[in-house]
C-alpha cells in the first residue's frame, strides 16, 4: 500500500490520545507521509468539509482511541471506501482495536506498506423509520447507520421502563417482547450491548443479526440468531400508549411514535477494517478481554 495521505482521528478528552495523535503524525511525517488529525467530537458538517477540501482521499484512516471513537469514526465515514487502522488508546475493552504496540514500535508504517495485513469486512446495519398516519402512505422521515447494534427503550420521562415491543421478520409477525427493550445487533456487536444482556458472542465473520431482549418479563423470550439477509421491523405496541426511543452503537437518535416503525437490514458496502498479520487472534482477544482461562495447560508449563 503506498501512503500519501492519512487521516488521524483521535479520542476528544483524552490527553493519552492526544499525545499519541502527535506521535503517529511525526512517525508518518519521518516518512514523508502527510497526515491530517481530527478530534472525535466532530461534527458531521466538519468531516464533509475536510474531505471537500481534498483532491484525493487518504488511503487510511487511522483511529486512536477506544471502540466508541472506532465507531463514531465508522459511521461517520460509511459513505467513503476508506480502511480503518484503529489502536487501543485511553479505551477500555477494545475489541475493535489493534495492539498500541504496532503504534509505539514504529512497526505500524511498514506493515501497511508491505501490505503484511488483510482486510476485515464488517457488516453495518441501517435503520429507516417510516411514518404512516391512518389513511395515508408511509415515508421515511429519518435513516440512521450503525456499525453495532441498534436498540429500542422506554424514553426517559416513563416511570417505569418496561415497554413493548412487536417485530416481524420478513413480512412475518414473530414475537412481542414485553421488558427493558430490545437490541438488534450485527455479528461485530454480538460483545457489545447484546452481550452485556445476555446474549450469544457470534464471530464477526458470520453474517447475522441477533435480536435480544432486555431483562424480558418472560422467560421464553430468548435471543434469536437470524441471517443478515432477513429484514426486520421493529413496532412499539400501543396498549400503554408509551413511546420507544431508538438508539445506535450507544447514541441517542429519536422517539418513535405510535404512527412510526422501524425496518432494519444490512447495508450493502461493510466497513472495512484493516487486522495486522501479527496481531493477536479473535479468540485470543476473547481470552484477553473477558478474562478466559484460554490454554490451561499452557499457563501451568510457564509457571514451571
Amino acid at each position: 500500500m503506498k501512503l500519501s495521505l492519512v487521516l488521524i482521528i483521535y479520542r476528544s478528552n483524552s490527553s493519552e490520545a492526544k499525545e499519541s495523535s502527535e506521535f503517529c503524525k511525526n512517525a508518518l511525517k519521518d516518512r514523508n507521509i502527510n497526515s491530517n488529525t481530527i478530534e472525535s467530537d466532530f461534527n458531521k458538517k466538519e468531516l464533509l468539509n475536510y474531505f471537500s477540501d481534498l483532491h484525493s482521499l487518504p488511503e487510511v484512516v487511522i483511529v486512536l482511541g477506544g471502540d466508541g471513537t472506532v465507531l463514531k469514526s465508522a459511521n461517520a465515514l460509511v459513505d467513503y471506501d476508506i480502511p480503518l487502522l484503529s489502536f487501543n488508546i485511553g479505551g477500555n475493552l477494545g475489541f475493535l482495536t489493534q495492539e498500541k504496540d504496532f503504534l509505539f514500535d514504529y512497526s505500524f508504517i511498514e506493515i501497511l506498506e508491505k501490505e503484511e495485513f488483510v482486510i476485515d469486512f464488517r457488516n453495518r446495519l441501517h435503520c429507516d423509520v417510516y411514518s404512516q398516519e391512518e389513511h395515508t402512505e408511509r415515508k421515511i422521515i429519518n435513516s440512521f447507520d450503525a456499525l453495532n447494534d441498534f436498540y429500542f427503550k422506554s424514553v426517559e420521562e416513563d416511570i417505569t421502563p418496561t415497554n413493548q415491543i412487536q417485530i416481524e421478520i420478513d413480512n412475518e409477525k414473530v414475537n412481542e417482547y414485553k421488558g427493558d427493550g430490545l437490541i438488534v445487533s450485527s455479528s461485530t456487536g454480538s460483545t457489545a450491548y447484546s452481550m452485556a444482556a445476555g446474549g450469544p458472542i457470534v464471530h464477526p465473520s458470520i453474517n447475522a443479526f441477533i435480536i435480544n431482549p432486555i431483562c424480558p418479563m418472560s422467560l421464553a423470550s430468548r435471543p434469536i440468531i437470524i441471517p443478515d439477509t432477513s429484514k426486520v421491523i421493529i413496532r412499539a405496541i400501543q396498549k400503554n400508549k408509551r413511546e420507544i426511543k431508538l438508539w445506535k452503537d450507544g447514541s441517542k437518535c429519536m422517539t418513535i411514535k405510535e404512527s412510526d416503525y422501524c425496518e432494519i437490514n444490512k447495508i450493502t458496502s461493510p466497513c472495512k477494517m484493516i487486522k495486522f498479520n501479527k496481531s493477536i487472534s479473535y479468540y485470543n482477544t476473547l481470552i484477553k478481554k473477558l478474562a478466559w482461562k484460554g490454554d490451561l495447560s499452557l499457563k501451568n508449563h510457564l509457571s514451571n
